[in-house]
């Protein structure tokens, strides 16, 4: 069991906002899955992406890795919460969800946060079992680059979810990150959300709860020969890519080293800090992670929490049972 905030995730595995946690029969499988301690959703919008026919995934030959060019969900926040109403009220379980979202806007995600409260205020017993995850990280979106990247960027919507924990300090958030590689980076993320640490009720608090490390690397190109075939039927080696645009976000076994490394160096930032209230934020590890060894070696970098989602495209749910050393 790991308690992020009032958020009980027991067991201590999760699936990442991704395309395999798009619909309701996807959520509903991850929800009933005993081997998930929480379920998230696909990242969604205010009123849902266009997505179209390159919005794609391929799976490589080589290496249980995969290239997407996803955006986020068609499926618009409204409808995300119509199915979590549905899920929360069935009795069966309290397993708790965790929203991922994100906008163009700092205006935008602040409605996006107003309509997610009047829902977790609408039944007492909701609130420690909703969580928001901020996704800052999607490579895939033209015109919007991953404010993650940029922290000038990136301000505008931290202090739109910094605002909505001071108006209610039971809402657990978290960031998804991209990779970072230079060491400066890191070091520029803590300082810039230790800015957001203040007293509340005499003990120092930030409102960020938890780091989701890491999202899939962007700007990473894959031919078609590289990749399996969708079905018995198609032939790869005639496709110049492996997704439409060509190049996409890497994720899978591909960057399990790299996603490691941003696990153990935000870990250990954080608990180096001089700010009591970033010693408390928890890491969520993920990149790679297709094995029991796997999860074991995010455990020993920092991860209390650990995630999959290339995994998942492949094996379904059994993902999590495989995980977690139990499948035959």
């Amino acid at each position: 069991m790991v308690l992020i905030r009032s958020i009980d995730v027991s067991p201590s595995l999760v699936n990442c906002s991704c395309a395999w946690a798009s619909d309701y029969q996807q959520l509903n499988d991850l929800y009933q899955c005993p081997y998930t301690g929480a379920v998230t959703t696909r990242t969604a919008t205010l009123d849902g992406f266009e997505e179209d026919e390159t919005h794609t995934v391929a799976f490589m030959k080589d290496s249980l890795s995969s290239l997407n060019s996803y955006g986020y969900s068609p499926v618009p926040l409204r409808q995300y919460l119509e199915w979590i109403r549905e899920f929360l009220g069935d009795g069966r379980s309290v397993k708790p969800f965790i929203i991922s979202i994100t906008e163009s806007s700092a205006e935008k995600l602040s409605e996006m946060l107003v309509t997610i409260q009047q829902f977790r205020t609408s039944n007492s017993a909701w609130r420690s079992r909703i969580a928001v995850e901020f996704n800052s990280s999607c490579p895939n979106i033209k015109g919007h680059p991953p404010p993650s990247y940029h922290l000038p960027s990136l301000k505008p919507f931290l202090d739109v979810l910094a605002k909505a924990f001071h108006d209610d300090s039971t809402l657990t958030i978290g960031l998804k990150l991209p990779p970072y590689i230079i060491a400066t980076q890191f070091r520029d993320v803590i300082e810039c959300i230790s800015s957001y640490t203040h007293p509340n009720s005499g003990t120092r608090t930030n409102p960020f709860a938890y780091f989701t490390c890491t999202n899939t690397l962007g700007n990473s190109l894959v031919f078609g020969d590289q990749a399996r075939a969708p079905d018995a039927n198609a032939d790869m080696s005639e496709s110049h890519f492996a997704v439409p645009p060509g190049l996409g976000g890497l994720a899978g076994e591909a960057i399990h080293a790299l996603s490691l490394g941003n696990v153990y160096t935000f870990s250990r930032l954080l608990a180096q800090s001089d700010d009591p209230a970033m010693r408390e934020i928890v890491i969520i590890g993920a990149g790679g992670v297709t094995s029991p060894e796997a999860v074991e070696r995010m455990n020993r970098a920092g991860a209390k929490i650990v995630g999959c989602a290339t995994l998942l495209g492949k094996e379904g749910v059994k993902a999590f049972e495989i995980l977690s050393g139990n499948a035959q």
